[in-house]
C-alpha cells in the first residue's frame, strides 16, 4: 500500500472560482478510478504527488518551498470518477532562451508516470483551465484562417467555407499522376493538403513531385482566375529534416509561397515538431494533423486524455487549423456534441466540459473536417455547427464523385451555398448540376438523408 499523502496533496476546501480568481494555478479535470483496495482521495492525492513535487515515500530533502509549489487535488468524487487538481503555474518548466511556456512540460506533469502508477486503474483528463499569466508564455497561432480567406479574396471575418481535398489514393500515386490529380481538383476547389502519409516515398519524392503541384496551382489558377492553397507535409523526425522539407517547398513555390500551409503530424511527431513550424515559419498556416491522436483519446479509452483537451493544447502551441473529426457526420468516431471543440478553439471566450475559457485576444484555431463527408453531409454538418468559417478536405467525396474532382468539389460549394440560403438541398439541386450529381454519386447516402431524391429529381441526377 502506498504511503497516503491526502494531508498534504488535497484540500478540499479550496474553492474552483477562488482559484481560478487568483490566477496562479493550470486546473485540470479527470475522470479517475483507483485500483481495487485502494481509496478514492488517497490515490487522488498520490496521482498529484507523482505529477509535481511528490513521491510515494516521505525523502529527506523536502523543505517548506517545495511544499508551496504542491500540485492539490481541490475535487474528489468517487461516485461520479471526478478528480480535479490545481497545478501552480511555477511548476511548469520555462523556455531558457525566452522564459516562455512549453507543452512537453505541461503533458510531463499532468500526463505522465501518474498514468502507469499501480494504484491507478484509468485516469483521464477531459478539460484543463489556463490562467491569463500562463496564456501570456504560450506562443498561440501567428496566422489563422482569415490567412487563407484573404488569399481567396473574402472578406477577412466570417469568410465561409474552404473546400479542399486530400489526394486519393493516400499513398501509391507517382509524382505525374499526383499532380494531375491535384489539377483536376482546383479546377473547381479552394484547398488541397497531402493526406498523413504523404511524404517522401522513393516512388514520389518530395524534390520531383513538388514542382509539378506547383506548375499544377499555376496551371488552374490561370484557367480559373482564382487563388489556390496547398498544404504540405513537412512531418519527420528531426528539425533539420522537417526544416529542409518546409525550406524546399516554400523555394519551390516561390511567388505562391504564401499559399502554402505547412502540415505536421502534431500528435505522432510532438510539440516539439509543432513548435518547429510555429516558430521557423510564423507567416505560414501551420495545419496541424492529428493521426494516432484516437489511441488516447478515444472514448473507449479511459487513459490519456480527450479529443477536445488535444485541440485546446494545439491552440495554446500555435496550430492554424487542427483536424476536430466529422461530428458524427462523416467516418470518423463522434457525435454532433463534438462541436464544443470548434467552439473552444475558434472563439474568444468559450466553455468547456467544466471550464470557462477566456483566451484574451489569442489567435484562433481553425477547424478542419475531415472523413467521409460529401456535397450531401455537408447541410446537417452545418446546421449542427452553426457556421461554416472552416476547412473541409473531402477525398471520396471530391474524388469520389461521378463527374471528377471539380465536378465534386462545385458541388461542395454548392452544399455550403445551399446551407447559407436556407434552401432545401433536393430543390437547390434542381438548378445546380454538380450538387444534383451528387445525389448519383453517392446514392446511399442520398437514401439515409434524403428519401424521394429519386423521384424529386429524376433525370438532372442520373444525366452526365
Amino acid at each position: 500500500m502506498a504511503l497516503d499523502q491526502s494531508a498534504r496533496y488535497a484540500d478540499l476546501s479550496l474553492r474552483e472560482d477562488d482559484l481560478i480568481a487568483g490566477g496562479n494555478h493550470i486546473l485540470c479535470a479527470y475522470k479517475m478510478k483507483p485500483k481495487a483496495g485502494y481509496g478514492y482521495l488517497e490515490a487522488a492525492a498520490h496521482f498529484a504527488a507523482e505529477s509535481s513535487t511528490g513521491t510515494n515515500v516521505e525523502v529527506c530533502t523536502t523543505d517548506e518551498f517545495t511544499k508551496g509549489v504542491d500540485a492539490l487535488v481541490y475535487m474528489a468524487d468517487e461516485a461520479t470518477e471526478e478528480m480535479r487538481i490545481a497545478y501552480p503555474i511555477e511548476l511548469f518548466d520555462r523556455n531558457m532562451i525566452d522564459g516562455r511556456m512549453m507543452l512537453v512540460s505541461f503533458l510531463t506533469l499532468t500526463i505522465g508516470n501518474n498514468q502507469g502508477m499501480g494504484d491507478i486503474e484509468h485516469a483521464k483528463m477531459y478539460d484543463f483551465y489556463v490562467p491569463p499569466r500562463a496564456l501570456q508564455l504560450f506562443d498561440g497561432p501567428s496566422t489563422d484562417i482569415s490567412t487563407f480567406w484573404r488569399i481567396l479574396g473574402r472578406p477577412v471575418k466570417d469568410g465561409g467555407y474552404i473546400a479542399g481535398t486530400i489526394i486519393k489514393p493516400k499513398l501509391g500515386l507517382r509524382p505525374e499522376p499526383f499532380a494531375e490529380a491535384a489539377y483536376a481538383f482546383w479546377l473547381g476547389g479552394d484547398f488541397i493538403k497531402n493526406d498523413e502519409p504523404q511524404g517522401n516515398q522513393v516512388f514520389c519524392q518530395t524534390r520531383k513531385v513538388m514542382p509539378l503541384i506547383a506548375d499544377a496551382m499555376k496551371r488552374a489558377q490561370d484557367e480559373t482566375g482564382k487563388a489556390k492553397l496547398f498544404s504540405a507535409n513537412v512531418s519527420a523526425d528531426d528539425y533539420h529534416e522537417t526544416c529542409a522539407r518546409a525550406d524546399f517547398i516554400l523555394e519551390t513555390f516561390g511567388p505562391d509561397a504564401d499559399k502554402v500551409a505547412l502540415l505536421v503530424d502534431g500528435y505522432v511527431g510532438g510539440p516539439a515538431m509543432v513548435t518547429t513550424i510555429r516558430r521557423q515559419y510564423p507567416s505560414q498556416f501551420l495545419h496541424y494533423h492529428r493521426a494516432g491522436h484516437g489511441m488516447v483519446t478515444s472514448p473507449t479509452s479511459k487513459r490519456g486524455y480527450t479529443a477536445f483537451v488535444l485541440s485546446k493544447m494545439a491552440r495554446l502551441q500555435g496550430a492554424s487549423g487542427i483536424h476536430v473529426g466529422t461530428m458524427g457526420f462523416g467516418k470518423m468516431e463522434g457525435d454532433a456534441k463534438d462541436k464544443n471543440i470548434a467552439f473552444m478553439i475558434e472563439r474568444d471566450s468559450a466553455d468547456g466540459p467544466v471550464y470557462h475559457q477566456e483566451w484574451y485576444g489569442m489567435r484562433p484555431t481553425a477547424p478542419i473536417i475531415s472523413g467521409g463527408m460529401n456535397a450531401l453531409r455537408l447541410p446537417g454538418f452545418f446546421a449542427n455547427l452553426g457556421h461554416a468559417n472552416l476547412l473541409n478536405t473531402a477525398g471520396g467525396g471530391s474524388y469520389g464523385h461521378i463527374d471528377g474532382p471539380a465536378a465534386g468539389a462545385r458541388s461542395l460549394l454548392q452544399s455550403f451555398e445551399c446551407w447559407k440560403a436556407g434552401a432545401d438541398p433536393i430543390e437547390y439541386a434542381k438548378d445546380h448540376h454538380e450538387l444534383a450529381r451528387a445525389f448519383e454519386s453517392f446514392p446511399e447516402d442520398a437514401d439515409n438523408l434524403f428519401p424521394g431524391w429519386r423521384d424529386a429529381l429524376g433525370a438532372k441526377a442520373a444525366t452526365a
